[in-house]
């Protein structure tokens, strides 16, 4: 008899997972991520990137209060996007302080309120530990440019030869202005 379908959860190949026994101990734990290059790019398609030549995440993790961790790290990457107008790549250097506060237990709000603090460097420690390659990836994806431009890459002020005359606006234009009678 087949076993039954069990859910299975989506290991992502940058996962780097530190279970909540490495954190019993209460010391500073060192972390230093570089990704190889099969993971790199299974990250950059995920993130909509061309190419993702280089990535590290290195830092650490610190005991704070009683039972709440303290994430110090510097992320360094080497990034291509298409430009938002020419779709040319796009490389860019990214260098950011990434700190985050994982909190081994919520505070506990009183109802109908949020049971986090409103700042977003501050999180719940997950139950099955800490992923820090998600972590990575999301420091990465918030610190993407939004827009980026190829050197000399304009949008044109004007619409093409013709479209003014002969495009919607250009329909509109013809209509003339309205009056009451």
């Amino acid at each position: 008899m087949p076993e039954p379908d069990r859910p299975t959860s989506r290991r992502l190949p940058w996962a780097h997972l530190l279970t909540r026994a490495a954190f019993a101990r209460r010391k500073p734990l060192e972390f230093d991520l570089a990704p190889a290059p099969e993971v790199r790019a299974a990250l950059a398609a995920e993130l909509d990137l061309l190419r993702l030549p280089k990535l590290r995440f290195a830092g650490r993790l610190l005991p704070a209060d009683e039972a709440d961790w303290q994430l110090e790290a510097r992320l360094g990457a080497s990034v291509v996007q298409p430009c938002v107008v020419s779709l040319a790549p796009v490389k860019t250097r990214i260098e950011e302080t990434v700190t985050r506060r994982f909190m081994a237990e919520p505070p506990i709000a009183p109802a109908g309120e949020s049971r986090m603090p409103d700042d977003d460097e501050t999180e719940p420690l997950p139950a099955a530990g800490l992923d820090l390659g998600a972590v990575m990836a999301e420091a990465l994806a918030l610190a993407l440019p939004d827009y980026p431009r190829a050197p000399g890459a304009e949008l044109p002020l004007e619409p093409p030869q013709g479209e003014g005359e002969t495009g919607p606006l250009g329909a509109l234009a013809r209509l003339g202005p309205r009056t009451k009678n």
